[in-house]
């Protein structure tokens, strides 16, 4: 059994598409098979609703009269970048502002931008012949933008490590909150429901491919930073796990309840955001890898007391025990949370699958897939001579 992408489009435009979330292929599988739901089903949708530091947007002010060349920018007192010529800006998740500390930051502005509330723009230039107005005070919304768009360079990390803390007092993160002694291990992500657990070689899932981000269809624009095609073997099979993606998305037509700007106490800011891929079954190999259950995901609890970028993996554990509400570690049970929400990324799949359903979004074959090898450096810190 194969199926190309432009088949599964056309049954889409026809309105004869077989459409499933990721959860419901994992039920069907273990009342038949991975041949006979790979029969049945065209397209699976997956899901995942998390913190993703790792973003920003771009937004287009348009000229003053007189015209400025912006420098120093802020928004609701958060620092945006310059230095892209004129009054083009770039605003980052996680940078906090200058008022409210990580109260409030880049992805609050991001969230307040979606929701169409009003932002408090100023800038500063040193004024140039051609752009000689000096500063800038205004408030805008989105719909005063020329262009705004969220493009984010590191999102829907494969599979995240899980976390805990071996130390003898708390420590915040952006796993959140780790108890002393391994009292408690916290985890980010849907499981399977999760995208890149459910495509793990990256078959279907490239650059171009669409998605659902933030409520609005955006796109795969190129691998994710930090992005790396490792792999591991066990008794059981092969976990993948460090695989990202870069995305970008129109602000304009996104819905603040899937854009959140949170806090990370002791940590800082960050964005949550609602993504969703629609994977095609191509054949009973996808099938069978979009089948998996939690049973059968795994990931490593990792002590994150170290204060190291190399941190020691503890020992694996699948996310039907994470799930559970505790797991066995060090001799003890062990309460885990969650740090992105289910129920969002259950709502996410749905709407996507109904979508698909209803002929509203068509599947993107990606133009390119990723590379096999990536090169993944640490940073070589060198002494600096004057």
């Amino acid at each position: 059994m194969n199926r190309t992408f432009d088949e599964i489009n056309e049954k889409i435009r026809t309105g004869r598409v077989a459409v499933f979330t990721a959860e419901e292929v994992v039920a069907m599988v273990k009342e038949s098979s991975v041949a006979e739901a790979a029969k049945k089903v065209d397209v699976v949708t997956c899901a995942t609703f998390g913190a993703m530091c790792s973003s920003g947007a771009f937004l287009n002010f348009g000229h003053s009269d007189p015209p400025i060349r912006m420098g120093k920018i802020t928004l609701n007192q958060v620092q945006a970048s310059g230095g892209l010529a004129a009054v083009d800006t770039y605003i980052g998740a996680t940078e906090p502002s200058a008022d409210r500390g990580i109260l409030y930051g880049g992805a609050h502005v991001i969230e307040d931008l979606v929701a169409r509330r009003p932002v408090h723009l100023h800038a500063e230039s040193a004024g140039t012949d051609c752009y000689p107005l000096k500063s800038v005070d205004t408030t805008l919304t989105i719909e005063d933008c020329n262009q705004a768009y969220m493009y984010n360079p590191r999102n829907v990390y494969q599979n995240y490590s899980a976390a805990t803390n071996s130390t003898d007092h708390i420590i915040h993160t952006y796993m959140g909150t780790l108890l002393p002694g391994y009292g408690n291990v916290t985890y980010s992500t849907s499981g399977e429901l999760s995208p890149l657990l459910k495509d793990p070689k990256l078959r279907t899932i490239g650059i171009g491919t669409k998605i659902f981000m933030g409520g609005a269809q955006g796109m795969v624009a190129w691998q994710g930073t930090q992005f790396v095609r490792k792999h591991t073997h066990y008794d059981d099979g092969e976990d993948y796990a460090g695989a990202t993606l870069a995305l970008i998305g129109d602000m304009k037509a996104m819905n603040a309840r899937y854009v959140r700007g949170a806090t990370m106490q002791g940590y800082g800011c960050t964005l949550y955001l609602g993504v969703g891929i629609p994977v095609p079954v191509l054949d009973e190999d996808l099938m069978y890898d979009l089948s998996r259950p939690n049973a059968e995901l795994y990931t490593t609890v990792t002590d994150y007391s170290t204060g190291r970028r190399a941190r020691p993996g503890i020992q694996r554990v699948n996310y039907q025990e994470l799930r559970s509400g505790s797991i066995e570690l060090m001799g003890r049970r062990v309460r885990t949370a969650p740090l992105s929400s289910l129920a969002m990324a259950r709502e996410i799949a749905a709407l996507l699958k109904g979508s698909i359903a209803q002929g509203q979004f068509t599947l993107q074959e990606p133009i390119a897939l990723f590379p096999e090898d990536t090169p993944f450096h640490p940073m070589t810190i060198r002494e600096v001579r004057a």
